[in-house]
Protein backbone atom coordinates (compact mmCIF):
# COMPACT_ATOMS: atom_id res chain seq x y z
CA UNK A 1 0.00 0.00 0.00
CA UNK A 2 3.05 2.26 -0.30
CA UNK A 3 4.10 4.49 -3.21
CA UNK A 4 7.78 4.08 -2.31
CA UNK A 5 8.63 1.65 -5.17
CA UNK A 6 6.93 3.90 -7.72
CA UNK A 7 8.74 7.00 -6.48
CA UNK A 8 12.11 5.22 -6.49
CA UNK A 9 11.50 4.21 -10.09
CA UNK A 10 10.08 7.49 -11.43
CA UNK A 11 11.71 10.29 -9.41
CA UNK A 12 15.24 10.01 -10.90
CA UNK A 13 13.84 10.85 -14.35
CA UNK A 14 12.09 14.04 -13.16
CA UNK A 15 14.40 17.06 -13.23
CA UNK A 16 14.48 20.65 -12.04
CA UNK A 17 14.88 23.25 -14.77
CA UNK A 18 16.41 26.70 -14.35
CA UNK A 19 16.08 28.95 -17.37
CA UNK A 20 17.32 32.49 -18.09
CA UNK A 21 15.65 34.81 -20.55
CA UNK A 22 17.45 38.02 -21.54
CA UNK A 23 15.22 40.87 -22.67
CA UNK A 24 16.29 44.32 -23.86
CA UNK A 25 14.89 47.23 -21.88
CA UNK A 26 15.27 50.87 -22.97
CA UNK A 27 16.87 53.17 -20.43
CA UNK A 28 14.51 56.14 -20.56
CA UNK A 29 10.81 56.73 -21.22
CA UNK A 30 11.69 58.74 -24.35
CA UNK A 31 13.61 55.75 -25.74
CA UNK A 32 10.50 53.64 -25.17
CA UNK A 33 8.53 55.87 -27.51
CA UNK A 34 9.14 54.86 -31.18
CA UNK A 35 8.63 58.45 -32.35
CA UNK A 36 11.37 59.94 -30.15
CA UNK A 37 13.62 56.92 -30.61
CA UNK A 38 13.44 57.47 -34.37
CA UNK A 39 14.18 61.20 -34.14
CA UNK A 40 16.86 61.13 -31.47
CA UNK A 41 18.46 57.75 -32.01
CA UNK A 42 21.83 57.65 -30.25
CA UNK A 43 24.19 54.93 -31.47
CA UNK A 44 26.24 55.26 -28.28
CA UNK A 45 23.30 54.56 -25.96
CA UNK A 46 22.67 50.85 -25.62
CA UNK A 47 19.57 49.15 -24.42
CA UNK A 48 19.89 47.62 -20.97
CA UNK A 49 19.59 43.83 -20.89
CA UNK A 50 17.26 42.49 -18.24
CA UNK A 51 17.56 38.87 -17.10
CA UNK A 52 14.41 36.99 -16.15
CA UNK A 53 14.69 33.66 -14.36
CA UNK A 54 12.21 30.84 -14.83
CA UNK A 55 11.84 27.84 -12.55
CA UNK A 56 10.07 24.62 -13.46
CA UNK A 57 10.35 20.90 -13.95
CA UNK A 58 10.94 18.44 -16.76
CA UNK A 59 10.89 14.72 -17.54
CA UNK A 60 13.65 12.70 -19.19
CA UNK A 61 12.19 10.48 -21.92
CA UNK A 62 15.27 8.73 -23.30
CA UNK A 63 18.65 7.55 -22.08
CA UNK A 64 20.41 9.91 -24.51
CA UNK A 65 18.86 13.03 -22.93
CA UNK A 66 15.55 13.90 -24.56
CA UNK A 67 13.59 15.98 -22.02
CA UNK A 68 10.03 17.36 -22.13
CA UNK A 69 8.92 20.48 -20.28
CA UNK A 70 6.45 23.33 -20.68
CA UNK A 71 7.00 26.06 -23.26
CA UNK A 72 6.27 28.72 -20.66
CA UNK A 73 9.20 27.40 -18.61
CA UNK A 74 11.90 27.26 -21.30
CA UNK A 75 10.48 29.05 -24.35
CA UNK A 76 12.78 31.87 -25.53
CA UNK A 77 15.38 30.95 -22.88
CA UNK A 78 19.02 31.79 -23.57
CA UNK A 79 20.46 29.53 -20.88
CA UNK A 80 18.89 26.32 -19.57
CA UNK A 81 20.24 24.25 -16.70
CA UNK A 82 18.82 20.82 -15.92
CA UNK A 83 19.41 19.41 -12.42
CA UNK A 84 18.79 15.73 -11.77
CA UNK A 85 17.56 14.23 -8.52
CA UNK A 86 21.12 13.03 -7.74
CA UNK A 87 22.35 16.66 -8.13
CA UNK A 88 24.07 16.17 -11.50
CA UNK A 89 23.74 19.32 -13.63
CA UNK A 90 23.70 19.66 -17.40
CA UNK A 91 23.09 22.42 -19.90
CA UNK A 92 20.27 21.84 -22.36
CA UNK A 93 18.96 23.33 -25.60
CA UNK A 94 15.46 23.53 -27.05
CA UNK A 95 14.88 21.27 -30.04
CA UNK A 96 11.21 22.08 -30.58
CA UNK A 97 8.71 24.34 -28.87
CA UNK A 98 5.04 25.17 -29.31
CA UNK A 99 3.32 27.90 -27.30
CA UNK A 100 -0.21 26.78 -28.19
CA UNK A 101 0.31 23.30 -26.75
CA UNK A 102 2.67 24.65 -24.04
CA UNK A 103 5.20 21.91 -24.75
CA UNK A 104 8.94 22.04 -25.41
CA UNK A 105 11.39 19.26 -26.19
CA UNK A 106 14.94 19.71 -24.88
CA UNK A 107 18.20 17.85 -25.46
CA UNK A 108 20.91 17.23 -22.90
CA UNK A 109 24.24 16.58 -24.61
CA UNK A 110 26.06 14.08 -22.43
CA UNK A 111 27.74 10.70 -22.89
CA UNK A 112 26.12 9.50 -19.67
CA UNK A 113 23.12 7.18 -19.84
CA UNK A 114 20.29 8.98 -18.08
CA UNK A 115 17.25 7.56 -16.23
CA UNK A 116 14.01 7.99 -18.19
CA UNK A 117 10.27 7.28 -18.03
CA UNK A 118 8.24 5.18 -20.42
CA UNK A 119 5.13 6.73 -21.96
CA UNK A 120 1.72 5.17 -21.39
CA UNK A 121 -0.94 5.18 -24.11
CA UNK A 122 -3.33 7.96 -23.19
CA UNK A 123 -6.52 6.17 -24.25
CA UNK A 124 -5.83 3.48 -21.65
CA UNK A 125 -5.98 6.00 -18.78
CA UNK A 126 -9.25 5.92 -16.83
CA UNK A 127 -10.96 8.23 -14.34
CA UNK A 128 -10.36 7.06 -10.78
CA UNK A 129 -6.84 5.75 -11.29
CA UNK A 130 -4.22 6.64 -8.69
CA UNK A 131 -1.69 9.18 -9.95
CA UNK A 132 1.44 10.84 -8.60
CA UNK A 133 2.59 14.37 -9.50
CA UNK A 134 6.38 14.83 -9.27
CA UNK A 135 8.03 18.21 -9.65
CA UNK A 136 9.68 21.16 -7.94
CA UNK A 137 6.86 23.31 -6.47
CA UNK A 138 7.88 26.81 -5.35
CA UNK A 139 11.53 25.80 -5.81
CA UNK A 140 11.61 23.86 -2.52
CA UNK A 141 13.07 20.75 -4.20
CA UNK A 142 11.66 17.62 -5.73
CA UNK A 143 8.27 16.82 -4.22
CA UNK A 144 5.77 14.02 -4.73
CA UNK A 145 2.01 14.45 -4.29
CA UNK A 146 -0.71 11.87 -4.79
CA UNK A 147 -4.27 11.87 -6.06
CA UNK A 148 -6.40 10.37 -8.76
CA UNK A 149 -7.22 11.01 -12.38
CA UNK A 150 -10.29 13.23 -11.93
CA UNK A 151 -11.35 13.67 -15.53
CA UNK A 152 -10.44 13.12 -19.17
CA UNK A 153 -11.01 15.13 -22.33
CA UNK A 154 -10.86 18.48 -20.58
CA UNK A 155 -10.52 21.04 -23.34
CA UNK A 156 -10.38 24.78 -23.86
CA UNK A 157 -8.59 27.26 -21.61
CA UNK A 158 -7.39 25.64 -18.42
CA UNK A 159 -5.90 28.64 -16.70
CA UNK A 160 -2.49 28.11 -18.32
CA UNK A 161 -0.98 28.93 -21.69
CA UNK A 162 -1.70 25.60 -23.31
CA UNK A 163 -4.90 25.17 -25.26
CA UNK A 164 -6.33 21.81 -26.15
CA UNK A 165 -6.98 18.48 -24.54
CA UNK A 166 -6.00 17.70 -20.93
CA UNK A 167 -6.05 15.06 -18.24
CA UNK A 168 -7.46 16.43 -14.98
CA UNK A 169 -6.06 15.39 -11.61
CA UNK A 170 -6.53 16.31 -7.96
CA UNK A 171 -2.90 15.53 -7.13
CA UNK A 172 -1.69 18.92 -5.79
CA UNK A 173 0.14 20.92 -8.49
CA UNK A 174 1.70 24.26 -7.62
CA UNK A 175 3.95 26.84 -9.35
CA UNK A 176 7.21 25.09 -10.18
CA UNK A 177 5.45 21.80 -10.89
CA UNK A 178 5.00 22.96 -14.49
CA UNK A 179 6.65 20.50 -16.85
CA UNK A 180 6.80 17.79 -14.19
CA UNK A 181 5.50 14.26 -14.39
CA UNK A 182 2.08 12.78 -13.75
CA UNK A 183 2.73 9.05 -13.41
CA UNK A 184 0.64 5.96 -12.78
CA UNK A 185 1.27 3.30 -10.16
CA UNK A 186 3.60 1.46 -12.56
CA UNK A 187 5.82 4.53 -12.87
CA UNK A 188 4.80 5.29 -16.46
CA UNK A 189 4.27 8.85 -17.66
CA UNK A 190 0.62 9.58 -18.34
CA UNK A 191 0.92 13.35 -18.64
CA UNK A 192 3.04 16.50 -18.26
CA UNK A 193 1.71 18.84 -15.59
CA UNK A 194 0.99 22.21 -17.14
CA UNK A 195 -1.48 24.33 -15.15
CA UNK A 196 -4.03 24.60 -12.37
CA UNK A 197 -7.46 26.10 -11.96
CA UNK A 198 -7.13 28.52 -9.07
CA UNK A 199 -8.31 31.81 -7.65
CA UNK A 200 -5.63 32.18 -5.00
CA UNK A 201 -2.53 31.06 -6.91
CA UNK A 202 -2.26 27.80 -4.97
CA UNK A 203 -3.58 24.34 -5.71
CA UNK A 204 -7.31 23.83 -5.24
CA UNK A 205 -7.29 20.22 -6.37
CA UNK A 206 -7.94 20.88 -10.07
CA UNK A 207 -4.78 20.43 -12.11
CA UNK A 208 -4.23 19.72 -15.78
CA UNK A 209 -1.69 17.55 -17.57
CA UNK A 210 -0.92 17.24 -21.28
CA UNK A 211 -1.48 13.59 -22.34
CA UNK A 212 1.53 11.39 -23.06
CA UNK A 213 0.31 10.62 -26.61
CA UNK A 214 0.74 14.27 -27.58
CA UNK A 215 4.15 14.33 -25.89
CA UNK A 216 5.13 11.32 -28.03
CA UNK A 217 4.09 13.19 -31.18
CA UNK A 218 6.29 16.13 -30.15
CA UNK A 219 9.27 13.88 -29.47
CA UNK A 220 8.87 12.19 -32.87
CA UNK A 221 8.90 15.53 -34.70
CA UNK A 222 11.85 16.81 -32.66
CA UNK A 223 13.84 13.70 -33.55
CA UNK A 224 13.01 14.33 -37.22
CA UNK A 225 14.67 17.75 -36.93
CA UNK A 226 11.54 19.93 -36.75
CA UNK A 227 11.93 23.14 -34.76
CA UNK A 228 8.20 23.89 -34.76
CA UNK A 229 5.36 21.44 -34.27
CA UNK A 230 3.54 20.49 -37.47
CA UNK A 231 -0.14 20.32 -36.61
CA UNK A 232 -2.67 18.89 -39.10
CA UNK A 233 -5.10 21.46 -40.49
CA UNK A 234 -8.83 20.78 -40.47
CA UNK A 235 -10.07 23.82 -42.39
CA UNK A 236 -13.46 23.70 -40.70
CA UNK A 237 -15.36 25.78 -38.18
CA UNK A 238 -17.85 24.20 -35.86
CA UNK A 239 -19.16 23.96 -32.33
CA UNK A 240 -20.23 21.27 -29.87
CA UNK A 241 -23.71 19.91 -30.50
CA UNK A 242 -25.44 20.36 -27.14
CA UNK A 243 -28.94 19.19 -26.18
CA UNK A 244 -30.67 22.49 -26.99
CA UNK A 245 -29.07 22.74 -30.42
CA UNK A 246 -29.81 19.08 -31.13
CA UNK A 247 -33.50 19.61 -30.30
CA UNK A 248 -33.66 22.76 -32.43
CA UNK A 249 -32.07 21.05 -35.44
CA UNK A 250 -34.10 17.87 -35.05
CA UNK A 251 -31.25 15.54 -34.03
CA UNK A 252 -32.16 12.62 -31.83
CA UNK A 253 -29.13 13.06 -29.55
CA UNK A 254 -26.47 15.56 -28.54
CA UNK A 255 -22.71 15.06 -28.80
CA UNK A 256 -20.19 15.63 -31.55
CA UNK A 257 -19.21 18.75 -33.48
CA UNK A 258 -21.61 20.33 -35.95
CA UNK A 259 -19.85 21.86 -38.95
CA UNK A 260 -20.77 25.49 -39.60
CA UNK A 261 -18.13 26.30 -42.22
CA UNK A 262 -15.63 24.64 -44.55
CA UNK A 263 -12.66 26.20 -46.31
CA UNK A 264 -12.39 25.43 -50.01
CA UNK A 265 -9.05 23.66 -49.37
CA UNK A 266 -10.26 21.69 -46.32
CA UNK A 267 -9.35 17.98 -46.35
CA UNK A 268 -12.72 17.33 -44.69
CA UNK A 269 -14.47 18.89 -47.71
CA UNK A 270 -12.28 16.80 -49.99
CA UNK A 271 -13.36 13.68 -48.05
CA UNK A 272 -17.03 14.46 -48.61
CA UNK A 273 -18.18 16.27 -45.47
CA UNK A 274 -20.39 19.34 -45.70
CA UNK A 275 -21.89 22.12 -43.61
CA UNK A 276 -24.50 20.69 -41.22
CA UNK A 277 -22.77 17.33 -40.81
CA UNK A 278 -21.94 16.28 -37.24
CA UNK A 279 -18.47 14.83 -36.62
CA UNK A 280 -18.82 12.04 -34.05
CA UNK A 281 -15.40 10.36 -33.90
CA UNK A 282 -11.85 10.71 -35.23
CA UNK A 283 -9.55 7.71 -35.31
CA UNK A 284 -12.11 5.59 -33.54
CA UNK A 285 -12.35 7.96 -30.55
CA UNK A 286 -15.39 10.17 -29.83
CA UNK A 287 -14.91 13.93 -30.13
CA UNK A 288 -17.19 16.55 -28.64
CA UNK A 289 -15.18 19.77 -29.03
CA UNK A 290 -12.94 21.21 -31.75
CA UNK A 291 -9.98 20.96 -29.34
CA UNK A 292 -10.54 17.22 -28.94
CA UNK A 293 -10.68 16.79 -32.71
CA UNK A 294 -7.41 18.69 -33.26
CA UNK A 295 -5.80 16.63 -30.48
CA UNK A 296 -6.80 13.38 -32.21
CA UNK A 297 -5.46 14.67 -35.51
CA UNK A 298 -2.19 15.84 -33.92
CA UNK A 299 -1.60 12.46 -32.28
CA UNK A 300 -2.18 10.67 -35.60
CA UNK A 301 0.37 13.01 -37.23
CA UNK A 302 0.92 14.75 -40.54
CA UNK A 303 0.83 12.52 -43.60
CA UNK A 304 -1.48 9.96 -42.02
CA UNK A 305 -5.16 9.37 -42.63
CA UNK A 306 -7.83 9.45 -39.96
CA UNK A 307 -11.09 7.54 -40.07
CA UNK A 308 -13.85 10.06 -39.38
CA UNK A 309 -17.35 9.02 -38.34
CA UNK A 310 -20.04 11.62 -38.98
CA UNK A 311 -23.80 11.94 -39.07
CA UNK A 312 -25.72 13.44 -41.98
CA UNK A 313 -29.46 13.90 -41.46
CA UNK A 314 -29.41 11.19 -38.81
CA UNK A 315 -27.52 8.63 -40.90
CA UNK A 316 -24.06 7.69 -39.64
CA UNK A 317 -21.29 7.44 -42.22
CA UNK A 318 -17.52 6.99 -42.20
CA UNK A 319 -14.78 8.34 -44.42
CA UNK A 320 -10.98 8.72 -44.45
CA UNK A 321 -9.56 12.24 -44.11
CA UNK A 322 -5.99 13.06 -45.15
CA UNK A 323 -4.06 14.84 -42.39
CA UNK A 324 -2.25 17.68 -44.12
CA UNK A 325 -0.47 20.86 -43.11
CA UNK A 326 -2.27 24.12 -43.85
CA UNK A 327 -1.45 24.86 -47.52
CA UNK A 328 0.65 27.88 -48.52
CA UNK A 329 -1.60 28.43 -51.54
CA UNK A 330 -1.73 31.13 -52.72
CA UNK A 331 1.68 32.36 -51.57
CA UNK A 332 1.52 34.77 -48.65
CA UNK A 333 3.73 37.38 -50.40
CA UNK A 334 4.94 38.86 -47.11
CA UNK A 335 5.57 42.61 -47.26
CA UNK A 336 7.50 44.60 -44.64
CA UNK A 337 6.91 48.34 -45.00
CA UNK A 338 10.11 50.43 -45.45
CA UNK A 339 11.37 53.36 -43.37
CA UNK A 340 9.74 56.00 -45.60
CA UNK A 341 6.24 54.55 -45.19
CA UNK A 342 3.65 55.61 -42.63
CA UNK A 343 4.24 52.51 -40.49
CA UNK A 344 7.86 51.28 -40.87
CA UNK A 345 8.28 47.62 -39.91
CA UNK A 346 4.61 46.73 -40.36
CA UNK A 347 4.48 43.18 -41.81
CA UNK A 348 1.54 42.24 -44.02
CA UNK A 349 0.63 38.94 -45.66
CA UNK A 350 -1.88 37.69 -48.18
CA UNK A 351 -4.36 35.39 -46.46
CA UNK A 352 -4.05 31.69 -47.22
CA UNK A 353 -4.76 28.55 -45.13
CA UNK A 354 -1.32 28.65 -43.49
CA UNK A 355 -1.83 32.28 -42.42
CA UNK A 356 -5.33 31.45 -41.17
CA UNK A 357 -3.90 28.66 -39.01
CA UNK A 358 -0.92 30.64 -37.68
CA UNK A 359 -2.99 33.66 -36.65
CA UNK A 360 -6.14 31.71 -35.69
CA UNK A 361 -8.29 33.72 -38.08
CA UNK A 362 -11.88 32.95 -39.14
CA UNK A 363 -12.04 30.77 -42.25
CA UNK A 364 -14.12 33.23 -44.24
CA UNK A 365 -12.05 36.36 -43.57
CA UNK A 366 -10.77 38.38 -46.53
CA UNK A 367 -8.25 41.19 -46.69
CA UNK A 368 -4.60 41.49 -45.68
CA UNK A 369 -3.30 40.02 -42.42
CA UNK A 370 -0.97 41.79 -39.99
CA UNK A 371 1.75 39.30 -39.02
CA UNK A 372 3.84 41.83 -37.06
CA UNK A 373 2.67 45.33 -36.20
CA UNK A 374 6.17 46.76 -35.73
CA UNK A 375 6.80 49.64 -33.30
CA UNK A 376 4.81 52.43 -34.97
CA UNK A 377 1.66 50.58 -36.01
CA UNK A 378 1.59 48.96 -32.57
CA UNK A 379 1.54 52.42 -30.98
CA UNK A 380 -1.34 53.29 -33.29
CA UNK A 381 -3.33 50.28 -32.08
CA UNK A 382 -2.65 47.53 -34.61
CA UNK A 383 -1.44 44.10 -33.54
CA UNK A 384 -0.56 40.74 -35.03
CA UNK A 385 -3.69 38.86 -36.08
CA UNK A 386 -5.58 41.95 -37.21
CA UNK A 387 -6.95 41.87 -40.75
CA UNK A 388 -6.98 45.11 -42.75
CA UNK A 389 -10.11 45.01 -44.89
CA UNK A 390 -10.00 48.48 -46.45
CA UNK A 391 -7.65 51.45 -46.80
CA UNK A 392 -9.20 54.77 -47.85
CA UNK A 393 -12.20 52.93 -49.24
CA UNK A 394 -10.15 50.41 -51.25
CA UNK A 395 -10.91 46.76 -50.44
CA UNK A 396 -7.62 44.91 -50.02
CA UNK A 397 -6.70 41.50 -51.42
CA UNK A 398 -2.88 41.73 -51.56
CA UNK A 399 -0.15 43.30 -49.36
CA UNK A 400 1.19 45.33 -52.29
CA UNK A 401 -2.11 47.24 -52.46
CA UNK A 402 -1.72 48.24 -48.81
CA UNK A 403 1.97 49.08 -49.32
CA UNK A 404 1.21 51.43 -52.18
CA UNK A 405 -1.31 53.41 -50.13
CA UNK A 406 0.70 53.49 -46.89
CA UNK A 407 3.87 54.57 -48.73
CA UNK A 408 2.15 57.24 -50.83
CA UNK A 409 1.64 60.93 -50.22
CA UNK A 410 -1.78 61.06 -48.55
CA UNK A 411 -3.19 63.46 -45.96
CA UNK A 412 -5.32 60.87 -44.15
CA UNK A 413 -5.46 57.12 -43.87
CA UNK A 414 -8.81 55.54 -43.02
CA UNK A 415 -8.47 51.89 -42.15
CA UNK A 416 -11.18 49.25 -41.62
CA UNK A 417 -9.81 46.46 -39.43
CA UNK A 418 -11.26 43.14 -38.31
CA UNK A 419 -10.07 41.76 -34.98
CA UNK A 420 -11.71 38.43 -34.22
CA UNK A 421 -15.44 38.98 -34.73
CA UNK A 422 -15.15 42.75 -34.23
CA UNK A 423 -14.81 45.36 -36.96
CA UNK A 424 -13.44 48.81 -36.25
CA UNK A 425 -12.45 51.96 -38.08
CA UNK A 426 -9.11 53.72 -37.51
CA UNK A 427 -8.01 57.09 -38.90
CA UNK A 428 -4.45 58.40 -39.07
CA UNK A 429 -2.82 61.57 -40.32
CA UNK A 430 -0.55 60.88 -43.30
Amino acid sequence: MSFVPVVKQAAPAVVNIYAKIVREVRRTPLQSDPFFERLFRDPFVDRQPRVQNSLGSGVILSADGIVVSNYHVVGMATDIRVVLNDRREYSARVLLGDEDSDLAILKIDTPDALPFLDLRKSDSVEVGELALAIGNPFGVGQTVSSGIVSGLARSGGSGGQGRGYFIQTDAPINPGNSGGALVDTAGRLIGVNTSILTRSGGSNGIGFAIPADLVAAFVAQAQQGNQTFGRPWAGISGQPLDADMAATLGFDRSGGIIISGLHAASPFLEAGLDVGDVILAVGGQPVNTPSEMIYRMSVAGLGAQADVKFSRQGVEQETAVALIAAPEVPTRDLLILPEESLFPGLSLARINPAVLAELNLPLEVEGVAVTDAGPYAARAGLRAGDVILELNGVALTHPDEAGAILSGQVRWIEMIVQRGAQRMSMRFRG
